[in-house]
């Protein structure tokens, strides 16, 4: 095996700092405070759903603790693929693997869409998918030319996400009541009873949207200056900023007026600053402009997050050496950008072709995402217990606090979760297992040229 295929060809560049690692953690998750959450009211009501939302979060908060520990033991951009695999070898590798990549490669069609719709809205002669793949061909590029500048952009966008939620805050906290947030919060009743549970189960999808993603920090482990230090901390302030800034909006959306009005739609904070402000205000236009920024960094930071999976996989022998490349100028992954921009690409165009239980295949690709992640976050953590077992010697820059409770009870969160979405997506789900097997068949197939593969390297 010649240098340029085992060496410089194969690897990524760190330059990353402790506060753009800070903005990919928030960015790759910000547009999920702007839409999607909502629709967790419909079901649960705001106060049932705010007990999903804080179970949720506590969920997440926990799970990054101890996802901290194996992303600074581990620093490789595969990640939960990279961590499940030294934990359970090349099959537990595979399932972290696929599982992180449907959810990278299945959310950004979706936050694209958004994008496309939002802009056909202020220019109605923009077909909104036309829109989409403009942005794909936008920040795909972006992303190729490096990741310094990909990494820079993502700060500018997501702090200029995080002062509009705050605006929003703002603009409607003097016309905030408390009443209006609490009538009706119990799945429309009033007071609790056994009938709201099965709706806060149901709501659970909708708050794992407001976290969704945080994650694919680890992604970019490779390319930080210092990750022992930088990456604690950047998942750390991530988290807290994320969580502050979902209750913040929860609570000002729901206490601005009639919160019902805001459970089945995709803007809900620009329709519950009209109750405050009324239709035109410079402040609402103000919000409907700089929403476009947190669709922004999301999907920016996604398309980050997705290529440097594809490259990790593929530089392990799990899918094509092909996407595994470098490119020579920039050290970027490019072809694998690119290969995840050519699936989210169909993925828009497809979407009135294909129906899932009644529905476009896009209104469903969040659901698959979501089914990804919580597939990673439960082989993530049986991972941390395993290798602290297996590998007690191991360098730990960071220990998860309150070990074993933390990690304990960040896998019966998403055990939870898993068995609430199986049960209400029970056709996703068959999706989701038929495409994990058919990434098997080829995980088998391929075993010869891994195995050759780990032996060039070896003897190189």
């Amino acid at each position: 095996m010649n240098a340029s295929s085992s060496g410089q060809g194969h690897t990524l560049k760190p330059v990353l700092s402790t506060l753009q690692l800070w903005a990919i953690a928030v960015g790759l998750v910000i547009s999920g405070e702007y839409f999607g959450w909502s629709y967790g009211w419909a079901s649960a009501g705001t106060l049932g759903f705010t007990v999903t939302a804080l179970f949720i979060a506590a969920m997440y908060a926990t799970f990054i603790f101890s996802f901290t520990e194996l992303t600074t033991s581990i620093p490789h951009a595969g990640g939960p693929f990279a961590y499940s695999k030294r934990a359970f070898g090349p099959v537990g590798g595979y399932l972290a693997g696929a599982a992180t990549l449907i959810e990278f490669v299945f959310a950004p069609p979706a936050i694209a869409l958004a994008i496309g719709a939002y802009l056909n809205v202020q220019f109605p002669d923009i077909d909104p998918k036309l829109a989409a793949l403009g942005a794909y061909l936008v920040f795909m590029t972006l992303n190729i030319v490096g990741v310094q500048i990909a990494a820079t952009f993502e700060l500018f966008v997501t702090l200029l996400a995080i002062f509009e939620l705050l605006v929003f805050m703002g603009v409607v906290a003097p016309g905030f009541s408390l009443a209006n947030f609490t009538k009706g919060g119990w799945s429309g009743s009033d007071g609790f009873s056994m009938a709201a549970v099965p709706g806060m189960f149901a709501a659970i999808p909708f708050a794992i949207w407001f976290f969704l993603a945080i994650e694919g920090v680890a992604m970019a482990a490779e390319e930080a200056k210092d990750p022992k230090r930088s990456i604690p901390i950047a998942y750390i302030t991530g988290i807290l900023t994320l969580v502050v800034l979902a209750i913040g909006v929860m609570l000002f959306a729901g206490g601005a007026g009639d919160w019902t009005k805001l459970s089945n739609i995709n803007d809900p904070l620009p329709q519950a600053m009209k109750l405050i402000v009324g239709d035109n205000s410079n402040w609402l236009h103000m919000l409907v402009w700089l929403g476009l920024f947190g669709l922004v960094a999301s999907f920016h930071g996604i398309i980050l997050g997705y290529s440097r999976q594809i490259f990790a996989l593929a530089r392990e022998g799990y899918l094509p050496a092909y996407f595994a490349r470098v490119h020579p100028r920039f050290k970027t992954p490019h072809r694998a950008i690119l290969a995840g921009g050519v699936v989210g690409i169909a993925a828009i165009y497809s979407d009135e072709l294909i129906k899932i239980g009644g529905q476009t295949l896009t209104a469903n690709i969040v659901t698959m995402s979501v089914f990804g992640a919580i597939l990673m976050y439960i082989l993530s953590m049986l991972s941390l217990f395993r290798l602290r077992r297996a590998e007690a010697g191991l360098e730990r820059p960071f220990r998860a606090p309150l070990y074993p409770y933390f990690p304990a009870f960040a896998l019966f969160g998403a055990l939870v979760c898993m068995a609430t979405m199986i049960y209400y997506n029970p056709l996703i789900f068959g999706i989701f297992v038929a495409l994990l097997a058919l990434g098997y068949a080829w995980f088998l197939a391929t075993a010869r040229q891994r195995a050759e593969g780990a032996a060039a390297v070896a003897e190189f």
